[in-house]
């Protein structure tokens, strides 16, 4: 369990209506699950999201604005995926975005 849930991702799984839990596939962060069925396993190990660069932030380990200038290249180079509602793609920038 390399990855670490955080209260953002939570909070927006809330908002979504899905539930998050460590992904049981290899390379994975998290598994969403909506009504109790897994729809989606999302976000690469090895990979920060918005929320770490966020803690990054605060700790002083990478420069402040880092974690906004990584979420504007993450919602660039995704903008197709990311807008298919229920796709792995759409909870990434969702939960982790």
């Amino acid at each position: 369990m390399a990855y670490k849930i955080t209260p953002y991702t939570q909070a927006q799984a809330k908002r979504l209506g899905v539930v998050v839990k460590h992904s049981k596939v290899k390379g994975k962060k998290i598994d969403v699950f909506k009504n109790g069925v897994k729809v989606a396993s999302v976000g690469a190990i090895g990979y920060n999201d918005y929320p770490t660069f966020m803690e990054l932030e605060s700790k002083g380990k990478v420069p402040v604005g880092t974690a906004k200038n990584r979420r504007k290249a993450y919602k660039q180079r995704h903008d197709k995926d990311r807008k298919v509602v229920g796709t792995p793609g759409y909870y990434a920038d969702k939960l982790l975005w």
